[in-house]
């Protein structure tokens, strides 16, 4: 169910200041922030904000094309890690007697080299 119009957007107050006072001064930094619920203004495109993923702070560049969404869906939360590729498997049979013969399609073993006299 959508916010109501009346209402308006979201914001968290100390993001806003902080948004506010980058604006007057004409300063580009990154700000840092946990309000992963606030919603993107127009104010706020332009800005670096480094939105809390629960692990570390995941910059995110404000474009006009974010306005009206909020700032946690520019920083996932879950990294996806790849279920484990198919691995062949090989086996190898090893004869169980030294000096035994090998089974069929093993490898031989090479010779010794004789030492070389020095």
């Amino acid at each position: 169910m959508s916010r109501s119009v009346k209402k308006g957007p979201f914001v968290d107050g100390h993001l806003m200041d902080k948004v506010d006072a980058l604006n007057k001064s004409r300063e580009k930094r990154v700000i840092r922030t946990w309000s992963r619920r606030s919603t993107i203004v127009p104010l706020m495109v332009g800005h670096t904000i480094a939105v809390y993923d629960g692990r570390k702070h995941v910059p995110v560049y404000v474009t006009e094309n974010m306005v009206g969404h909020k700032l946690g869906e520019f920083s996932p939360t879950r990294t996806f890690k790849s279920h484990g590729a198919r691995v062949e498997k090989t086996t190898t049979v090893q004869s169980t007697r030294p000096g035994g013969p090998t089974p069929a399609g093993a490898p031989t073993p090479a010779a010794a080299s004789p030492a070389k006299p020095s």
